[in-house]
């Protein structure tokens, strides 16, 4: 039997992860691109007990599958800090976003193990906002990041029980970047 051997250093992370986009659709892969790097969150919501609730996290985008996604790690409250992957406020969950020509808008889908959820989005620009819908299941999402700049964006949450026809809050985030990849 044969046995062929891995190339030093191929493990998961270095198969994983890349610098920088694919030249293909590099200006489309901007959109969610332009993120790559580390980023401090503040998170605001509606806590158990109905009252506003805020908590301190991280935020982690990289290149991966070749330059061809952009994926990214939300943790909150952050590593090491009270709560940290406690639901139902607590979650640490991952997206991996692709751009697919065909749709001309990114594909995303949402994992997240501490509270068992996954949802799929489509997003797009739209001005200089970025929106993801997720309208399969019950309620219905939708994402924004809003008043993006080189080092800050706004997350924001809403749900809607009526297929989308009226958006209530859900939760926010405040990114405010550490450093660049």
């Amino acid at each position: 039997m044969t046995t062929e051997r891995a190339i030093p250093g191929s493990g998961l992370v270095d198969a994983l992860h890349v610098t920088g986009p694919a030249a293909e659709h590099e200006d489309k892969l901007m959109l969610f691109g332009r993120f790559v790097g580390s980023w401090n969150l503040e998170w605001s919501g509606i806590g158990p007990d109905g009252q506003p609730a805020t908590m301190l996290g991280e935020l982690h985008f990289g290149w991966v599958l070749g330059g061809r996604a952009v994926q990214d790690v939300w943790i909150v409250p952050g590593r090491g800090r009270p709560g940290e992957g406690q639901p139902p406020l607590g979650f640490h969950g991952s997206t991996i976003r692709f751009y697919d020509p065909a749709i001309d808008a990114w594909r995303s889908t949402w994992v997240e193990p501490v509270n068992g959820r996954v949802r799929r989005f489509i997003g797009r620009p739209q001005h200089d906002d970025i929106v993801l819908l997720s309208d399969e299941d019950e309620p219905h999402l939708r994402w924004r990041f809003t008043g993006i700049t080189p080092n800050f964006f706004r997350w924001q949450a809403e749900i809607s029980h009526d297929e989308g026809a009226l958006w209530s809050f859900d939760e926010e985030m405040i990114a405010t970047r550490i450093h660049s990849a």
